[in-house]
């Protein structure tokens, strides 16, 4: 394969996986309003473990170029978003224009329990 033609592999891959980074984001928004509705908190540092051990587990058994640590640290960003956009379900607030979900999530933050901090080894899947 050429580099033209492994970067169009890219792209598609990167469009898939921006389809399942939206799919997650909508349960993360379902998520946010059902905490809300039982007023339980956005930050659960043991889901977020739990989820972090998940992913390591799943990248140890399925090998590849990606470390666990790797994918553990990719998750913690992923994670990191998800609590943004779990702070804003059900709250009213809308993300600043242009600012999106990352924008909005800052300005969420205080609702967010620990905000941007993600412990070591954290996840959080819903």
């Amino acid at each position: 394969m050429t580099i033209d033609e492994l970067r169009l592999r890219i792209d598609l891959i990167d469009e898939q996986l921006v389809t399942l980074l939206n799919m997650r984001a909508t349960c993360a928004t379902e998520i946010g309003r059902l905490k809300r509705q039982v007023s339980m908190p956005i930050y659960q540092p043991e889901r977020e473990a739990e989820v972090g051990r998940h992913v390591r587990a799943v990248t140890s058994q399925l090998g590849g170029p990606l470390s666990a640590e790797a994918v553990g640290r990719l998750f913690e960003r992923i994670v990191d978003e998800a609590r943004q956009i779990e702070a804003l379900a059900g709250s009213g607030a809308a993300p600043p224009e242009g600012g999106g979900v990352a924008a909005a999530g800052r300005e969420a933050e205080g609702s967010a329990g620990r905000g941007g901090e993600m412990s070591t080894g954290s996840g959080h899947a819903r």
